[in-house]
């Protein structure tokens, strides 16, 4: 802690609100060069700002080059992302009209198959028919005499 000597205190303001005062601990050191304006800019040559000039035109350059190219790598990926989407509504497209040509054929296959059945079926029934005919008549030959 500082002794009583090194404090300096000075009243600063006095108002309605309160008093402010300013207290100083002690004594700059006398080795301590502190500045109190900002340094001075230092004289800069024509050389170092187009040099400078130069290195933002670069930087632009590269920047508008990165963007360019993010932007490329986008659109391919845009166009990867449509092709494969063509791709497999193409495929899907086509597995959908082979399966409606399969089921359109075992449809086929089934009605010629029922159509057959039928035929046969309506085959024996006119055999039926036709053997209850001749026996019909066989019988009503044989009665009449």
């Amino acid at each position: 802690m500082a002794a009583a000597e090194d404090i300096l205190v000075k009243e600063l303001d006095k108002r309605a609100s309160g008093q402010a005062f300013e207290v100083i601990l002690a004594s700059p050191a006398p080795d301590a060069n502190f500045p109190l304006s900002p340094p001075k800019a230092k004289d800069v040559s024509l050389e170092e700002i187009q040099r400078k000039l130069d290195a933002a035109e670069e930087r632009r350059k590269n920047h508008e080059a990165e963007v360019l190219k993010h932007l490329a790598e986008k659109r391919e990926h845009e166009k990867e992302v449509l092709q494969k989407a063509m791709e497999e509504n193409n495929n899907f497209s086509k597995m959908a009209e082979e399966k409606l040509n399969q089921k359109m054929e075992a449809n086929k296959e089934n009605r010629t198959a029922l159509m057959a059945a039928m035929n046969e079926k309506f085959k024996e029934k006119d055999k039926k028919l036709e053997e209850v005919r001749k026996n019909k008549e066989t019988k009503e030959g044989t009665s009449e005499d």
